[in-house]
């Protein structure tokens, strides 16, 4: 999903802007994985689960909160693997896997399975839940 939109509110047009579900355990712990991987502190990280979360034109916080989004610095909004794809070619360490990605075929297989895991992500995020109340 792509939509051309204008940067506006408090989105810095400067970085990349990742809309993530910190209630998830697995997503905060991919998203503090990747803010370790960005030195340059080019992305912006925005935990949507928080009450109040700004999520900038044309994304509502129940969307945010379904998906990843990324907002890119011209404003357009991608989400699913697209979103990981601009993550991934921020990161120095990962821009290989976004030239790989970013071929049609492998994107189109990526979303696939990016869109299967949403089905599955209540149960991982339950489970790890669980879990950590264990320990």
């Amino acid at each position: 999903m792509t939509q051309n939109i204008q940067v506006t509110g408090d989105a810095d047009p400067a970085s990349l802007t990742v809309y993530f579900d910190g209630s998830c355990p697995l997503c905060a712990a991919e998203i503090a994985y990747y803010r370790g991987q960005d030195p340059s502190k080019v992305i912006c990280f925005r935990d949507v689960s928080q009450a109040g979360a700004s999520t900038g034109p044309d994304l509502t916080r129940p969307q945010a909160m379904k998906r990843l989004h990324v907002r890119n610095h011209d404003g357009a909004l991608v989400s699913g693997a697209a979103a990981f794809v601009r993550i991934w070619e921020e990161l120095p360490g990962w821009r290989w896997a976004a030239r790989i990605a970013k071929r049609r075929r492998v994107l189109g297989v990526l979303e696939m399975g990016y869109s299967a895991f949403l089905h599955v992500r209540p149960l991982i995020s339950g489970g790890m839940r669980w879990l950590r109340k264990r320990r």
